[in-house]
């Protein structure tokens, strides 16, 4: 492998991407040398986009494609890496991601080298990172938009990735960009969502923050009802700072932004924001909207084409055709099923686009496909074009329209099948209820388990992956069934309400009576409002009779998509390491952010420079508490416990408290002056830990 990652020495333009790489295949040899800590790189490898995987030994591969855009020439190169390091396949996330699945580790830093020749990344795609911004997959085209997001998503995604104070927070940070008031970028389940607003000729947002989904969803509140777009990097920096320093990091289950809000308050939380303004090193941020690149539509002259099944044409139109502002063109919505495609496809797919659109697909939160830019004369062409790949079946975005996580396919976490019961549920509505192929008023969502990459408890209809126990202590898969939540826009939303769990195997009988139901006493309304009028009650008494554990069959024990007998099983864990010291590991980590601290210095990126200085600090401190068996679950509480139990009973001395020497950090502007003294001071305190350690080692 070293002489591999030589050749991308000469191979990558950029020095900063180039070391990147180098860096993941030292850290992996490292590991593998049982010289790091496995949780430790664990963390190392997420925040580059390897994934473990349910099956062992291989890796899920994460790429970040911010607000789904991506070119042609973007996908071909996916398409080849797909093609050379895992199976073919292409799974589109709900965050607008594509994964590729059964990567050998060895080989990661390869593939990420050969996607950075067509500028696609992995790094942040996964771990305690900023994750992939995402937006309205019609930003730019939407006949209701004040103003195209794309820019200012893009600008917010090229701000945080590798800054490094959002490297190693607490939990993963989610942010998206709502092109209208529709919010399709569903601001009120993020940590901050941002809903495109003019408000006296100025372009700005209306800020949501503290929103999420998972086993406790919580709705996001409303930070600022008008943001100018110049303040919207400078507020997140903020916000991402007040997360890293008190943000939960022992407990994952309260590891988010919105269990922090919901300890502080709006008004607790906001007085955090304020006392990280001096640190902040831009005040206002414009985005150079100007430079964001020109749409290049082809010129092409229109081919005749013959349109086989004129019907099945007139549907396709009538529910995957999205209106554009831009006078003359639409864009073609391609419904993916389950978000998987084939290598083989997608470059046909994108050699289309190319050749006769402008270049550009976008992936869609609901895991689809929009191709912008075609030309009104030409959806015929596309038609067939697309019909050829498959790519032609109707119902874009409507009921048809399922979304599913990966589920027990390949994730570890996953408890039940969500892909084999989703397939079976749009088999259903295809065969016994056809008029919903055209209804966009009823969404179904299904995740594997209580995280909710599926969004399950988001969706007029959700299902989650569960387990359920008999009498007799046998093990079924099963399926929480969740109703009534929904987007209502503007930053708006409603989570669904657990109403009963039900063999997985019932899941079909369920959607049925839930969809005879709702044709026979809804009287036009969308399902939300239908949902409300009816109440909880009446729809767990409506689905009671599925939820008896009393009449189980052989097939009840079997989960979809399989044949084999249930087992409620995590997936087989990740590649394991060698026992090392853990302290040792932290004080090594230390000094590599010192490392960091001093080359961003030289580099003139003082901002930079201070948070990594910070950083090392703290983590030296970690790695003192550890020792003493001390819970080290926020930086706040870090820094706290260090003062009371090392400086106060004088086992070390600092000259001053902890607590004033790395708090500096928000209390100064980030000048050059500043970061020199404060990497200093650093050195200063690493040094004084390292040699209380090893003094301490010795006595031991």
């Amino acid at each position: 492998m070293r002489n591999i990652m030589q050749s991308f020495r000469t191979e990558i333009e950029n020095p900063i991407v180039e070391k990147d790489i180098i860096d993941l295949e030292a850290k992996i040899r490292r590991f593998k040398e049982g010289n790091i800590n496995e949780e430790k790189f664990r963390s190392l490898r997420l925040a580059r986009g390897v994934y473990g995987q349910r099956q062992f030994g291989v890796q899920m591969i994460r790429i970040k494609l911010p607000y789904g855009k991506v070119t042609s020439k973007q996908l071909k190169r996916i398409c080849d890496v797909s093609d050379e390091y895992s199976t073919g396949r292409l799974h589109i996330t709900t965050r607008q991601d594509i994964q590729i699945h059964y990567v050998d580790l060895d080989r990661t830093p390869e593939l990420w080298a050969q996607l950075e020749k067509d500028e696609v990344t992995l790094r942040e795609a996964c771990g305690n990172t900023v994750r992939n911004v995402t937006a309205s997959e019609t930003a730019g085209i939407d006949i209701d938009e004040p103003f195209d997001v794309s820019p200012y998503a893009h600008a917010l995604f090229e701000y945080f990735l590798r800054n490094p104070i959002s490297q190693d927070m607490g939990r993963k940070f989610k942010v998206s960009f709502s092109a209208t008031d529709g919010d399709t970028g569903l601001s009120y389940m993020h940590d901050i969502g941002f809903i495109a607003k003019i408000e006296n000729g100025v372009k700005g947002f209306k800020v949501m923050l503290g929103g999420g989904l998972g086993s406790q969803p919580r709705h996001a509140d409303v930070l600022y009802s008008f943001l100018s777009s110049d303040g919207i990097i400078p507020l997140m920096e903020a916000v991402v700072r007040v997360f890293d320093r008190y943000g939960e990091r022992k407990s994952r289950a309260k590891a988010r932004l919105k269990f922090l809000l919901k300890d502080l308050g709006l008004e607790g939380f906001k007085q955090l924001l304020a006392e990280e303004t001096k640190a902040v090193p831009h005040k206002s941020y414009k985005i150079k909207v100007e430079t964001y690149p020109k749409v290049k539509i082809a010129t092409v002259v229109v081919p005749e084409v013959e349109i086989a099944d004129q019907k099945a044409y007139e549907q396709w139109k009538s529910t995957n055709l999205v209106l554009q502002k831009q006078e003359g063109f639409v864009a073609i919505g391609i419904k993916v099923l389950l978000g998987d495609f084939y290598t083989d496809k997608a470059r046909l797919l994108a050699d289309l686009v190319e050749k006769y659109a402008a270049g550009e697909l976008r992936l869609s939160l609901r895991q689809n496909i929009l191709i912008p830019y075609v030309k009104e004369e030409l959806i015929p062409f596309f038609y067939v074009e697309l019909e050829k790949l498959g790519f032609a079946h109707a119902g874009y975005n409507k009921a048809l329209d399922i979304t599913a996580c990966p589920g027990t396919d390949t994730c570890n976490l996953g408890i039940a099948s969500s892909t084999g019961i989703a397939k079976e549920l749009e088999r259903v509505i295809k065969a016994e209820y056809p008029d919903y192929i055209n209804n966009p008023d009823v969404v179904i969502k299904i995740s594997g388990c209580m995280n909710a990459c599926g969004q399950h408890n988001m969706a007029n209809i959700g299902f989650q992956g569960m387990s359920i126990r008999t009498k007799d202590k046998l093990v079924a898969p099963a399926l929480q069934v969740l109703l009534g939540g929904g987007n209502i826009g503007n930053g708006n939303g409603k989570f669904a309400d657990k109403i009963i769990k039900v063999p997985s195997r019932r899941g079909p009988e369920a959607l049925r009576l839930i969809l005879n139901d709702f044709d026979v006493n809804a009287n036009g309304s969308d399902y939300t409002t239908y949902y409300e009028a009816k109440g909880k009650p009446y729809f767990y008494e409506l689905l009671k009779p599925l939820g008896t554990m009393d009449n189980l069959n052989q097939d009840d024990f079997i989960d979809w998509g399989t044949e084999e007998r249930y087992q409620k099983a995590i997936g087989i864990g990740e590649c394991a390491g060698v026992v090392i010291d853990l302290i040792a590991t932290l004080l090594f980590e230390s000094k590599e952010k010192i490392q960091s601290a001093a080359s961003t210095y030289q580099e003139g990126k003082w901002a930079a420079s201070i948070y990594h200085s910070y950083s090392s600090m703290v983590n030296s401190a970690k790695a003192l508490l550890t020792a003493e068996k001390t819970k080290t679950n926020t930086h706040a509480s870090i820094i706290k416990d260090f003062d009371e139990i090392f400086v106060a009973s004088n086992r070390l001395n600092l000259g001053v408290g902890f607590s004033d020497l790395v708090l500096q950090i928000n209390k100064n502007e980030p000048t050059a002056a500043f970061a020199l003294s404060y990497l200093e001071d650093a050195k200063s305190f690493l040094e004084t830990v390292d040699a209380y350690r090893k003094l301490e080692l010795i006595n031991a």
